[in-house]
């Protein structure tokens, strides 16, 4: 049975940084290609960051381009999202999902920038 379980969020002050992971089970990982989203109350759910299953580049939305680097790991299993230099506006639940002959989604963790 396929999941996927982040972890990393929390409270961060203006200006701090913040690593997310997420780790997946039961799915062949390496064949994935792997994304973050995110989600802040009132809005669309909206694409992050996405990195292929192997090599490529990895694509990045205009708000965090030079912020955020998304990495993976594939025999760990593990899809990280290291944030740099967060804005209250990056405030949102922050979810990984995994995209090949499906799609699977976490459940999500909460990223809180407020000083």
């Amino acid at each position: 049975q396929a999941q996927l379980v982040e972890s990393g969020g929390g409270l961060v002050q203006p200006g701090g940084s913040l690593t997310l992971s997420c780790l997946a089970s039961g799915i062949f990982f390496g064949n994935y290609a792997m994304s973050w989203h995110r989600q802040a109350p009132g809005k669309e759910r909206e694409l992050v960051a996405r990195i292929p299953s192997f090599g490529g580049k990895s694509n990045y939305a205009d708000s965090v381009k030079g912020r955020f680097t998304i990495s993976r790991d594939n025999a760990k299993k593990t899809v990280y999202l290291q944030m740099n230099s967060l804005k209250p506006e990056d405030t949102a639940v922050y979810y990984c999902s995994a995209e090949w002959n499906r799609a699977y989604w976490g459940q999500g963790t909460q990223v809180t920038v407020s000083s």
